[in-house]
Parts: structure tokens; C-alpha cells; sequence
């Protein structure tokens, strides 16, 4: 069999792994707060967010084009950069997940493509209008969310200021089932296209080097074409699997350590993150769902006032995002060196 196409089913395993871990560690994003707010009780959560993120991931598949296309020239890559790229990401994120720290996915993913591409064939194989347009989507979500957020439950503040506290945290805590639902499609439309994009960029590649895939398999041969519908059930199963298995570390951190939530707080969060969100893969940019109902989060605490949030968390957070590109990065050039000290090309 030809070592690139050994590769290439090498990264299709690689990237069902990050979709698994993926998945693991946002399970948090769509039932963090419900789970806090006592609205859904965590076994019941945990399932009904891994069936709609496996529901989500066949909405659209405009990220993974953007993932795939918009970074890098596929066509100037070996197998084996993109397979440094998934490693790279996979280990930020499971140090991420170890600690309990919601970082970005997105951006380990994102990190680690530029890290290895840079090593392999410089800057040239980047492509700076793509790479620009998706950083502005990454940082202007979390300012988007908290906006939204913090609209929103002023709103609702004023709307319901003559309700009793005690009834409306009952009828909310139902209304709070069904934005949670909305937030776990949202969350598998934009995160799962994510490893559908890597592996599109992976057959991209391959077909540029004219290595055939085995008849029972479809390709692609640019990224204008159809992504293959085995690689968006792939990916959309083990998101599924993924989030049906844990994020319990982060979602004490999503949940409990930023503000105090209430069922009405939880709701207008995750109504705005949903938005961004839903909004975000109808365009086709990817962007970091953490950071989406973190912002969001942010925005519906600063509504009572700046001192309900802990603003100590979040700046651990915002560290964390700030540094997993660059951190990435260097991983993913790292492994493109011990790959070449291997043999690899």
C-alpha cells in the first residue's frame, strides 16, 4: 500500500480521536449551566446533548470547507503535516481537559494546522485572508455573546421584575430544557466540521499527489466538492460518543465557578450562544463554542452587576485562549520535525 495512503487513514483516525475529545471536552458548553441551574439532571443532559450534537453535525458543511480550504494550499501538503496538525491539537486539548481549563478546540486545531504547514513549506502554504477571517470570527463571538448575553437578561429582567422569583425559576427551568437542546445542535453544527474539514484537506492532498483511494471509498479532488457522506457520519458519531463521555472537570468550571446561575440566567445564556453559533456555521466560520457560552455567561452575570461574575476564572480562561494558538503551533512543527527524523516526508 502506498505510505501516503497509510497516512491518510492514519489522520482519518487521528481526527475521529479529536472529534471523541472534542466532543468529551464541550459536553460542558450545551449543559454546564442547565446542569448547575438543577433544570436537567446530568445523565439526562449528558444524553440528550450527544444525540443533538450528532443531529447538528448534518446541518451544513460550510465550516468544514472554510477548515479545509481556508488555512492552508491542500495541494501543497504531504499527509504527514496534516497528521502533525491533529496530534497537536489532540494533545493541547486533553492538557486542557486534565486540568479542567475550557479552552478553544477550535483554536488548538487551527494552531496546530499553521504550526505544521509553516515547518513543512514555510509561510508561503499559508493563506493570510483565510487564517484573518477566521481569527476575527474567533475573537468577535465571545465579545458577540457577552453582548447578547447581557441584552438579553436585561430584557428578561425587565419583562418578568414582577414575577415571583420562586415561580419563575420553575417555569424557567422547563423553558431551559429546550435552550439547552438548541445550544448541543448548535454546538455539533459548527465543532464537528471541524475534523470533517481535516480530513477533506487530507483527500485534497492526497488526490494532488495522485494517490488513489480504494473503489469503495469517495474522495475529493478540490474542496469545492461534495465532502464524502462517510466523513460527516464518522465525524458526527464520535462527537456523539465524545460527549456522551464526560467534560465533568469543566463543567464545574462552565457551571458553578464563573457566577452563581439561576434557571433564567442559564437560559438567556445559552439562547445567545446559540445564536452566535447557529450564525456562525450558516456563514462558514468556525469558532470556538467555549468561548461562545463563556462570553455569554460573562454577559448575563455583568447584567446584575460586574462584582456577580468571578472575574478571576475568566481570566484563567482568557489565558488559556490566548496561548493555545501559538502553544499549537509550536507542537505541530514539533512533530513535523520528528516525523522527517523518521523518514517521513
Amino acid at each position: 500500500m502506498n505510505p501516503e495512503l497509510v497516512v491518510f487513514f492514519v489522520i482519518v483516525a487521528l481526527a475521529l480521536v479529536f472529534d471523541f475529545i472534542n466532543g468529551m471536552h464541550d459536553a460542558a458548553n450545551a449543559i454546564a449551566t442547565g446542569i448547575s441551574t438543577r433544570a436537567l439532571s446530568p445523565r439526562y443532559a449528558v444524553i440528550m446533548a450527544a444525540v443533538l450534537n450528532f443531529a447538528g453535525a448534518f446541518l451544513s458543511t460550510a465550516v468544514a470547507k472554510t477548515i479545509g480550504g481556508d488555512i492552508a494550499d491542500a495541494h501543497l501538503l504531504h499527509s504527514s503535516t496534516i497528521a502533525a496538525a491533529l496530534v497537536a491539537a489532540i494533545v493541547w486539548n486533553l492538557i486542557t481537559w486534565a486540568k479542567g481549563i475550557p479552552s478553544s478546540s477550535s483554536h488548538a486545531l487551527i494552531g496546530g494546522i499553521i504550526g505544521a504547514v509553516v515547518v513543512t513549506v514555510g509561510f508561503s502554504g499559508l493563506k493570510v485572508e483565510g487564517i484573518r477571517k477566521i481569527l476575527m470570527a474567533l475573537v468577535l463571538s465571545p465579545l458577540v455573546g457577552f453582548t447578547m448575553g447581557f441584552v438579553i437578561m436585561v430584557i428578561m429582567m425587565w419583562v418578568f421584575r414582577k414575577s415571583a422569583p420562586g415561580k419563575l425559576n420553575r417555569r424557567f427551568k422547563v423553558a431551559q430544557v429546550f435552550s439547552a437542546a438548541f445550544l448541543a445542535t448548535s454546538h455539533g453544527s459548527n465543532d464537528a466540521q471541524k475534523s470533517m474539514g481535516i480530513i477533506a484537506m487530507a483527500l485534497v492532498a492526497l488526490h494532488a499527489h495522485g494517490v488513489a483511494l480504494p473503489e469503495w471509498l469517495p474522495g475529493m479532488a478540490t474542496m469545492k466538492s461534495q465532502i464524502p457522506y462517510w466523513v460527516i457520519c464518522g465525524c458526527a458519531i464520535a462527537m456523539a460518543i465524545g460527549t456522551s463521555s464526560g467534560g465533568w472537570r469543566i463543567i464545574k468550571t462552565m457551571g458553578n465557578k464563573m457566577i452563581k446561575l439561576q434557571p433564567i440566567n442559564g437560559f438567556a445564556a445559552e439562547i445567545a450562544s446559540s445564536v452566535v453559533i447557529l450564525t456562525a456555521s450558516h456563514v462558514g466560520v468556525p469558532v470556538s463554542t467555549t468561548h461562545c457560552i463563556s462570553g455569554s455567561i460573562m454577559g448575563v452575570g455583568s447584567s446584575k452587576r460586574l462584582s456577580a461574575v468571578r472575574w478571576g476564572v475568566a481570566r484563567q480562561m482568557l489565558v488559556a485562549w490566548v496561548l493555545t494558538i501559538p502553544a499549537a503551533a509550536l507542537v505541530g512543527g514539533c512533530m513535523v520535525l520528528a516525523l522527517r527524523f523518521c523518514g517521513m516526508p
